[in-house]
């Protein structure tokens, strides 16, 4: 059986195992379906209210007319 001859140090140890995790806290991003904005996997689309080809929910449209006064 193999046993290493020196002891690994904390620091080795902690590289090794921090690399790990770096993959995870990405944010990627891809393309709605419905409307090609980009949004996260696995969430409804933002801007259109769409998650697997089905609306999840409504977007309310803004009131031009309120904003200008």
């Amino acid at each position: 059986m193999a046993v290493p001859k020196k002891k690994t140090s904390v620091q080795r140890k902690g590289l090794r195992r921090a690399g790990q995790h770096h993959k995870m806290y990405r944010k990627h991003t891809s393309k709605c379906g419905n409307c090609g904005a980009m949004n996260l996997p696995h969430c409804a689309c933002p801007s259109c209210g769409t998650y697997k080809g089905r609306e999840v929910f409504t977007i309310k449209e803004r009131n031009t007319e309120d904003a200008e006064e």
